[in-house]
């Protein structure tokens, strides 16, 4: 039953803007699950604490349950999707796993934590991942680090400096704890447009993070801008809803929040290198 569920949530669609609210929609209704079984660890779900920003963040799962969870639905797609996992040494995993492995190694950056005011003390991250050879452009990172990419999206990446703003915003998404404090918003009943609303909230928050991570990896952040621009003009408007009725950020309104950011995700990074920014351990 639970495999059925998470995988007739997967998108079947070539677009890239839906791709992010279709998985995240199938974590959602497993960690729901996985909660609702007798004996499990629960948190108060709704207990406030500091999240990414500065930010009020209610969360639903304990460090053990998202770990959990991620090893658990991760299971399930790699079983959804055997005969289609590529072998370790082909060339779209070795791209995959050079970029990855550069964006792992900027998570554990203290000061980089600090700057975006992560909450990773007491959680562990597994980062894992595997290419799949799919037609969907699709790339997702579930709880604590288990990531999936589907080959369509590969070429969508001009470069790896665009194929890690994809990676690093996925993998935003679970350093900011993102399905747990989604959870605790369908626990409290929130109405579909304040959710909508979160749910922007959650996707600038990780170009913000992402944009971050790819910098402190020696990634190019001017990358960012370009692949999104490439995005708007190759989709134009046709089809896409108000952005106050959609769950993602419009492409004007990311392209815009990324050339702001950047600046300072150089200049951040300008001054851990040169020893400026001292760890605070």
């Amino acid at each position: 039953m639970v495999a059925s569920l998470i995988i007739s949530c997967f998108p079947r669609t070539q677009s890239l803007y839906r791709h992010e609210t279709t998985h995240r929609r199938a974590v959602l209704s497993y960690v729901l699950l996985v909660i609702a079984i007798p004996g499990c660890e629960r948190p108060t779900p709704g207990d406030p604490d500091v999240g990414p920003g500065g930010r009020q963040q209610h969360l639903a799962l304990s460090p053990r349950q998202e770990l959990a969870t991620g090893r658990r639905v991760y299971q399930q797609v790699l079983d959804e999707f055997r005969g289609k996992i590529l072998v370790d040494d082909s060339s779209e995993s070795r791209r995959v796993d050079v970029v990855i492995n550069r964006l792992a190694q900027a998570t554990e950056i203290e000061p980089l934590q600090r700057e975006i005011l992560l909450r990773v003390r007491g959680y562990r991250f597994e980062w894992e991942w595997h290419v799949i050879r799919e037609p969907q452009v699709n790339a997702f990172c579930l709880p604590a680090g288990k990531m999936v990419v589907f080959t369509a999206i590969l070429p969508i990446a001009e470069n790896d400096d665009q194929l890690a703003t994809v990676l690093g915003h996925e993998m935003a998404h679970a350093l900011a704890h993102h399905a747990s404090e989604r959870v605790a918003r369908e626990q409290s009943g929130a109405n579909i447009l304040r959710s909508l609303s979160y749910d922007r909230m959650q996707e600038s928050e990780a170009d913000h993070i992402g944009l971050f991570l790819m910098t402190f990896s020696g990634y190019d952040p001017e990358q960012a801008v370009a692949f999104w621009e490439r995005m708007h003009s190759a989709a134009g408007t046709h089809g896409k809803p108000p952005e106050f009725l959609s769950d993602h950020p419009s492409d004007e309104h990311r392209v815009r929040d990324l050339q702001e950011w950047v600046p300072k995700a150089k200049a951040a990074k300008k001054a851990f290198d040169e020893g400026r920014i001292a760890s605070g351990r």
